[in-house]
């Protein structure tokens, strides 16, 4: 029996998938987030998420026969649920999983202010990449679970640890109970060149293009690093700098 079509936007099941989309205080109360597209089902199916339900496009019907919930919607309803462009769907709803530390953290990327959700899902699938142990977001930053940050992390979401941490005191008691020192990448005179840091244990603080790290943060930080580049550049993009230092921390 094929998946049931779903046609309304009042559908419950329509209306509980575009909340979460929408709205962080839902996907929390919820505890489910949304995914798009065939490669993170993929993923998704890989490291056993828990998928509760998916809505196929009509057009590219597929079906996976242990999946709990599965419906059909039309091209048009599709693009009503979903803030993502040209996605071509699937859409599904994942649980929400609490992740713990199996080991003692080693290393960590901090962001501090990180609006973007691309560059927060870039930071995210990169950690995940260089072995990272912890992706920490301090408050201002974008929703882990907002649509576009899932779909920039192209599946790491379903496997790197990120904590998200509402006041200071919460990144020191992490940062003292894993024994890491924080470095602040900044471009501030008394900032120590990259290449002259060891970044074998330690977490390393980002912050948004625009206002650098917050004058708390950098109270906290353990010492300042920078990352050389032309003078007559102002500054690296948020996610190409984490990038660039995650990189250097795992050579």
């Amino acid at each position: 029996m094929p998946p049931e079509l779903l046609t309304s936007r009042k559908n419950e099941i329509v209306v509980h998938m575009r909340k979460l989309c929408s709205d962080k205080e839902y996907r929390r109360q919820s505890k489910e987030f949304v995914c798009e597209g065939e490669k993170l089902l993929s993923e998704a199916l890989i490291e056993k998420a828990e998928i509760t339900r998916v809505l196929w496009n009509e057009k590219v019907l597929s079906d996976i026969p242990h999946l709990p919930e599965q419906y059909t919607v039309k091209e048009e309803l599709a693009a009503y649920i979903s803030p993502l462009k040209n996605s071509g769907g699937p859409i599904f709803s994942v649980r929400m999983k609490d992740r713990h530390l199996p080991r003692e953290a080693k290393r960590a990327i901090v962001l501090d202010g990180v609006g973007d959700p691309g560059n927060v899902g870039t930071v995210i699938r990169t950690a995940d990449a260089m072995g990272v142990d912890a992706v920490i977001l301090l408050d201002r930053c974008a929703d882990p679970y907002n649509p576009k940050t899932v779909r920039a992390t192209m599946g790491a979401i379903f496997r790197q640890y990120i904590r998200t941490e509402q006041q200071m005191h919460g990144l020191a008691g992490f940062l003292h109970s894993h024994g890491l020192k924080l470095y602040g990448a900044s471009n501030t005179k008394n900032a120590v060149d990259i290449r002259e840091t060891d970044l074998k244990k330690a977490a390393i603080a980002i912050g948004n293009e625009g206002g650098g790290l917050s004058r708390e943060l950098m109270d906290l930080c353990d010492g300042l690093i920078v990352i050389p580049i032309a003078p007559e550049c102002e500054s690296l993009n948020a996610a190409v700098a984490a990038a660039v230092i995650m990189w250097e921390g795992f050579r």
